[in-house]
This record gives C-alpha cells, structure tokens and sequence, in this order.
C-alpha cells in the first residue's frame, strides 16, 4: 500500500490517542460492569502485517478467546479483540469474584462467554466511537461473536465471507486492571481492526495520510 510510505510517527500519536480516549470509554463501562472503578491503558499502537499479526497472538496453532465482529458504515472491515486463555480467565474471575474459574477445557459456561461477548461489545463500541470522532467516518458494530479456539481457525473464520482481505491490520494493546491493582494482576488483549482494502486508505486520508506524497 504505497501511503504506507507516508506513514510516520506523528499518525503513530493520533492513532494512540484514539485508542487512549477509546480506552477511557470503555474504563468507564468496565468500571460499571465490574463495580468497581478500572484503569485502561493503551501501552502500544502500530500497524502490523497479517503475519505479524499472527505472530502477536502466539502463532496460527495458539488456543485463544477471541470476540470478532465486522464493522459496517463508512470504512468495512473486521475487528478482533484476542486474549490468552489466561488473561480470559482472570477477566472472567474478576467479574465473578471466582477465583478458581479457568477457560482451560471446554465445555465452557454459558456466563462466561456472556462476559466475554459484554467485554467485546463495550471495547468495540469505545473504540470505534473514538475513531468515528477523530475521522469524521461513520463506523459501528455488528453483534460480536465469541470463539475459544486455535487462532488460524478464528481468523479464517471470521474472514472467509471476503473475497479479498488487506495485508495490514492496526493493532491497538491494552491493559485493564483495578485502580489499586498491580500490573500483575491486569488483563491484557490484543485489538486488531482489518480495513477491508479499500478501507484502509479511506481511513488513513481522514488522518491525514496521503497516498500520493502530498
């Protein structure tokens, strides 16, 4: 995609701050949720390739718990938010005060992957408010879907309706924890949104990134 070239840090900031005001958003829905008031951080954003993707989340054969949805409006695509059987499980735990709850083998409860689907619906619908604010594009949701499973599955699953499926996705990492909670004990996810391919240029021009150099 040749406005890659033009990508730079200061789009590295923008795209930051709309996932720390997305962040902030959803901090306000978890803390409501949970009953009790959560910290989100934004601790990195980039724009990786499919591989790379791939890679972040532990490989195609990694079991994971994903929420996948599509985004409608303005720039189609695809949204995945990606934690590790682990970081699963110690969200589940904190909405629960259940301690001893595990995603490790199925069949796994109707009310956790309820949360899960809740935890999909509050961060999707954060973020690409944020995004709608700061690009001027209507983006919204459709009803996530929840999956346990290794992360090739997930991914082809959720993209095999498209023909065509572009080579880059932004990553947005997050980290969510109780306000006195130690970094130890924080929840921490993987966000990717896929542009459908000629999505991604209508995003990155609402930024400000050109594809001709200008």
């Amino acid at each position: 995609m040749s406005f890659l070239k033009n990508f730079n840090e200061t789009h590295i900031d923008i795209l930051k701050e709309v996932g720390n005001i997305g962040a902030g958003h959803a901090a306000t829905a978890l803390s409501k949720l949970l009953d009790k008031k959560i910290d989100m951080k934004v601790p990195d954003v980039k724009v990786v390739s499919f591989n790379e993707m791939m890679d972040i989340v532990g490989g195609m054969e990694s079991v994971v718990a994903s929420v996948f949805l599509r985004v409608e409006g303005d720039a189609p695509g695809s949204m995945f938010y990606i934690l590790s059987i682990e970081q699963a499980s110690r969200f589940i735990q904190q909405l629960t005060k259940d301690s001893s709850f595990s995603l490790d083998n199925p069949p796994y409860p109707e009310m956790a992957l309820s949360a899960l689907q809740e935890l999909g619906n509050i961060l999707s619908g954060s973020y690409l408010s944020s995004f709608s604010d700061f690009t001027n594009l209507n983006m919204y949701p459709s009803v996530p879907a929840i999956s346990i499973d290794m992360v090739g599955a997930i991914i082809s699953f959720g993209l095999m309706e498209l023909s065509t499926v572009g080579d880059y996705a932004i990553l947005i990492n997050t980290a969510l924890q109780e306000e006195e909670q130690t970094v130890q004990g924080s929840v921490e996810g993987h966000f990717f949104l896929l542009p459908d391919p000629h999505s991604f240029s209508t995003i990155f021009k609402a930024l400000g990134v050109s594809d001709d150099g200008q």
